[in-house]
């Protein structure tokens, strides 16, 4: 449209109202621009995490970049080792760290005939392996094509079309009007090209754009002082209209660490034993969240270890479940062993029948609240003991129900996003006060490629998602948008970037993967959902200033266009010219 005022303009041989508009217009492209090639670095972030070298089988043991593995080749791969490709090992066993994929902090152990997916981090042990799935086709190249997909609503863009909408109403019933009246004057028609210039002028918001963004980056220059980077201008607007937000559960809502939650000793033992066992059993290099939480709660209850001695550990065994340790203390030698509570009943049988009926159903009971149960007995003096049982999980932050509560306040409906299982899910979501309708993902799946609108409503009244991949994140924001839903997301991951890019507001926090800061609109150098009630809040006056304007600028319109067409019809001149309007 404002192409053919241009046109219009030079035509009418009014040439500094072109240049005047032309330039408003190049402005706009350019910081049109500007946006759209800061959003695909997502993609370029991708490819470059790949560029890392590989220890390959070639004739001998060479080192080569990752780009050029093909399918077939064996790798060896240890401890501190990024996994290039998709692999299956041969040989060996691995501790991997697959948050930067999953979202999930908790250590996975894989041994032969399992899979390790490109983008997981070796944390213990070694293993030799064969590339099975390479570039695209493994479970980190489909993220790139997620992010590739993605292509986010701009809320702008709807509110200047509907606002253009209205005032070209305006304009062309003013126009109809005074077309009217001047053929029935019988006046020549063609006189009345410079009306339709100024009106088309009035009608069109040539400055929204512009105003638009100085608006955005004095708000984001505020957020800053927040911890707040912006790194979309427009998603401090965005935010204000945000309808639903899909939060991922870890790191936003819960901690990102595993903690002891509950601890049950038996016959003579006390839950000091258990805490103390359980970190004598655990090497804080090794940074497995398990022996970490053990450790840890061994720290905040001020219990002294001094006096013991490691002598000897044994990491985790994913085939016997479990991890052993030797210990002196006062002349005494202790062996340790902290595992899965049916591998640990299996080498140290409850000879009670009482005591194991109640140990059963305490650890059925903390499996229905989303707890991971973890057993302890040790061996002193050739004699074997069953000392209790454990229960861990990823706590909820002690502020999340309360900023959950101020959200729907603010009118904005929370959803929870979780590669954990449905147990876990729901307790989490219970006690944050979420709500208890946590679906699964797979319904999603089904209608969101046959039935949009049953996706959307599956979507909408969900209080959480449990065991979602990647795609699932993606296509659950979709199925929300589908029904004109303005969607915040966040995340931190690999597999969050897909959907960071594709929902209007993606929130990304400080300690996130550079691809999930690049797909991301918005930056919290803070976790928690704390920051994500002060961006709203914040995006919610940056919004009035816009809103203020837009009101301003259609009564204005309305103002002129009735003062210039009545001006015209009695006096037959055109009291502005269209710079005037401008």
């Amino acid at each position: 449209m404002l192409e053919f005022i241009i046109i219009l303009s030079i035509f009418l041989k009014h040439y500094i109202d072109a240049y005047f508009i032309g330039a408003l217009l190049l402005l706009n492209t350019i910081l049109s621009f500007y946006q759209e090639s800061k959003s695909s670095q997502a993609v370029e972030a991708l490819k470059k995490q790949l560029a890392i070298k590989v220890r390959t089988l070639r004739d001998k043991w060479v080192l080569i970049d990752a780009k050029e593995l093909t399918i077939g080749d064996i790798i060896r791969i240890r401890a501190g080792d990024f996994v290039p490709a998709d692999v299956k090992i041969i040989d060996g066993s691995v501790g991997v760290d697959q948050s930067s994929l999953t979202g999930e902090s908790q250590l996975i152990q894989k041994t032969s005939n399992d899979i390790l997916y490109s983008g997981s981090i070796i944390k213990n042990g070694e293993c030799t392996a064969v590339v099975v799935f390479i570039g695209n086709n493994t479970y980190f190249g489909k993220t790139t094509e997620l992010v590739e997909l993605a292509k986010p609503k701009l809320n702008i863009e709807n509110m200047i079309t509907k606002v253009v909408k209205f005032l070209m109403i305006i304009v062309v019933g003013s126009l109809v009007l005074t077309f009217v009246v001047s053929y029935i004057r019988g006046e020549n028609l063609f006189a009345l090209l410079p009306l339709m210039l100024i009106l088309l002028v009035s009608a069109i918001p040539v400055a929204l754009p512009a105003m638009f963004t100085v608006s955005m980056a004095l708000g984001s220059q505020q957020l800053s002082k927040k911890g707040i980077l912006v790194t979309r201008l427009n998603a401090s607007e965005d935010v204000a209209s945000m309808t639903t937000l899909c939060a991922d559960k870890t790191g936003t809502i819960t901690e990102n660490k595993l903690s002891l939650a509950k601890v049950k000793p038996v016959l003579n033992f006390s839950e000091e034993d258990i805490y103390v066992f359980g970190a004598l059993c655990s090497l804080e290099a090794n940074h497995d969240p398990i022996d970490l939480a053990f450790i840890n709660a061994c720290k905040q209850k001020n219990i002294d270890l001094s006096g013991y001695e490691q002598t000897n550990f044994i990491p985790f065994d994913p085939k016997l479940k479990r991890t052993q340790s030797v210990v002196k203390f006062n002349s005494e030698q202790i062996t340790i062993i902290k595992g899965a509570y049916e591998s640990i009943c299996n080498t140290c049988p409850v000879s009670d029948e009482k005591i194991k009926a109640e140990l059963d159903q305490t650890v059925n009971e903390w499996a229905t609240s989303g707890y991971k149960t973890i057993a302890i007995s040790i061996e002193k003096s050739g004699k074997i003991e069953f000392v209790g049982i454990a229960a861990l999980y990823d706590p909820p932050r002690q502020d999340s129900s309360v900023f959950i509560k101020e959200l729907r306040k603010l009118g904005v409906n929370i959803k929870m996003l979780t590669g954990d299982a449905k147990p876990i899910a729901s307790e989490i979501a219970k006690q944050v006060g979420i709500g208890d309708n946590i679906a699964e993902p797979q319904i999603i799946r089904e209608a969101i490629s046959s039935d949009a609108k049953k996706a959307y409503e599956i979507a909408s009244k969900a209080d959480g998602f449990c065991e979602v991949l990647p795609e699932d994140k993606f296509y659950i924001v979709k199925a929300l948008q589908s029904g004109n839903e303005i969607v915040g997301m966040t995340g931190d991951g690999v597999n969050d970037a897909p959907a960071l890019k594709q929902a209007e507001v993606g929130i990304a926090v400080s300690n996130a993967t550079d691809i999930a800061k690049k797909a991301a609109s918005v930056v919290l150098l803070e976790e928690g959902l704390g920051t994500i009630v002060n961006l709203i809040k914040m995006g919610r006056i940056i919004h009035h200033r816009v809103l203020n304007w837009i009101v301003n600028k259609i009564v204005k319109t309305f103002q002129t266009v009735v003062f210039v067409c009545i001006a015209y019809l009695i006096t037959g001149k055109f009291v502005v010219s269209a710079l005037d309007v401008v």
